[in-house]
Order: C-alpha cells, then sequence, then structure tokens
C-alpha cells in the first residue's frame, strides 16, 4: 500500500427534495470537475423555509480527493 495526499475542497449542495439528495447532487456535479474523489463529511444542514413549508434542503460538505502520483 502506498501513502497517498489527499486535498479538502468545500460544497454546497441543495435540493428540495431531502438531506440526501442534496449530498447527491454536491458529490455529482463536483465530481465532474475533482478527480479521485475519496470521501465527504457533512459540516453544516440548513433549509429554507417558504409559506410555512421547507422550500428546499442545503447542505456544506468537506469533500477529500487523492492527488496523483
Amino acid at each position: 500500500m502506498s501513502d497517498k495526499v489527499y486535498a479538502v475542497s468545500k460544497v454546497v449542495g441543495t435540493s428540495k427534495k431531502s438531506i440526501e439528495a442534496a449530498v447527491e447532487n454536491a458529490i455529482v456535479t463536483a465530481a465532474k470537475s475533482i478527480k479521485n474523489l475519496d470521501w465527504f463529511e457533512v459540516k453544516e444542514t440548513r433549509g429554507y423555509i417558504d409559506n410555512d413549508k421547507v422550500a428546499y434542503y442545503q447542505v456544506s460538505l468537506e469533500l477529500g480527493f487523492r492527488y496523483e502520483k
């Protein structure tokens, strides 16, 4: 097993459906630009209320990705 070096990128995903969908949206979109994604950590969860109902969910993530040697 070789040693690895990681970088961390902060992103925010949103969804009208759920927190899980907001996480998925963030990862799918980031994966189009960032190679070697290995892990994520949810740092903050919040949402927006409209007419006394949840209008959308917002999730702040840190994504870990490996540098290529």
